[in-house]
């Protein structure tokens, strides 16, 4: 979002305005509507889903921060094409660009945690813990939500320097020399939060992927199925988080560098915030495929949404038999992974 922009105003580079003004909102509007859309039709499904497990909470708050960063798009898109007042690039730099922002690493965040959750239920399926309650997670979603509005709200606050009447603002002209500082550390921390949650779903992943396969390879029964299954499951959040997140978390590193006053030619730079634009797109899209994961994950939300649908889940029958004759643990390590 334009909040990232650190670019000196007398470092100014020409940028071809067919992909920054026609192309990247036209894309936006896409993942806006499709977006909307989606989450819309989850948030109503889950509204029907009790908050029975913390995996459960945990995806409720996902569907709470897609749907908010949705809402964010509208004032980019007006923004970037040229469309809206001088005023609405203000508002972009203070409040919704903001707000992308603590909505995406909070769907971040509590990815990580649905992780650790699964890792702790099927890995070590004999420890009991606080930590597995309800009331647990509900208070740990609250301390999520006030960490990142902690880190991101003083970048809105600090950005708060008096403006001219012009079309194209750079958010970094808005903010004073405390807000400079703030958004450099607070991005830093952005990223080190999500390549610390990246590489503990590496590792929390690979630990279930082999106590699934291990404890379907003793009882030899319908274990084909049941990896494949738990194949998808795993790989279907660790696709999200390659295609959606990696590439933008790599790009934002030389991308702020050339912001700062790196050696960087004017051609460089132009690339790079094109990469960055195209990459924090992908991030964007995220809201789209999180609504997949809930359907393919989550038994009660795909069970709720057929039966609100009218689509009999004929394959689901069989398969909760074969389940129901394998004991309640790996039950729930294939059904809700």
């Amino acid at each position: 979002m334009n909040s990232t922009t650190t670019q000196p105003p007398e470092q100014s580079c020409p940028r071809n305005t067919l992909i920054t003004q026609q192309l990247v909102p036209v894309l936006y509007f896409m993942v806006f509507i499709a977006g909307i859309l989606l989450n819309g039709v989850s948030g109503w499904v889950f509204y029907y889903v009790p908050s029975s497990k913390s995996f459960i909470v945990y995806l409720k708050n996902i569907v709470v921060a897609d749907f908010l960063m949705s809402l964010t798009f509208p004032f980019k898109i007006l923004s970037d094409s040229g469309l809206g007042p001088w005023q609405l690039n203000v508002f972009v730099c203070r409040v919704s660009a903001v707000l992308f922002y603590i909505n995406m690493y909070v769907s971040i965040v509590f990815f990580g945690l649905i992780s650790f959750d699964r890792y702790y239920k099927i890995v070590k399926p004999f420890l009991t813990s606080c930590i597995q309650s309800v009331n647990y997670s509900k208070l740990l979603s609250v301390m999520v939500w006030m960490l990142m509005l902690v880190l991101a709200v003083p970048n809105s606050i600090l950005t708060n320097r008096s403006v001219k009447e012009v079309m194209h603002i750079k958010c970094v002209e808005l903010k004073n020399e405390l807000g400079l500082k703030w958004h450099k550390a607070s991005n830093y921390i952005f990223v080190s939060i999500f390549w610390i949650i990246f590489l503990l779903l590496i590792i929390f992943y690979t630990a279930i992927t082999r106590k699934i396969f291990k404890s379907h390879l003793k009882s030899r029964k319908n274990s084909i199925s049941v990896k494949r299954k738990s194949s998808r499951n795993i790989f279907s959040i660790m696709l999200v988080f390659f295609v959606c997140f990696v590439p933008y978390h790599i790009a934002r590193i030389p991308y702020t560098q050339s912001q700062m006053g790196g050696h960087y030619s004017c051609q460089s730079k132009e690339v790079l915030h094109y990469v960055k634009e195209f990459t924090l797109l992908l991030s964007a899209a995220n809201v789209c495929l999180d609504p997949i994961i809930y359907f393919f994950l989550c038994q009660p939300f795909r069970e709720i949404l057929c039966k609100k649908l009218h689509i009999p889940l004929k394959a689901q029958h069989d398969s909760e038999t074969s389940k129901a004759k394998r004991g309640n643990t790996m039950h729930e390590s294939t059904d809700t992974l």
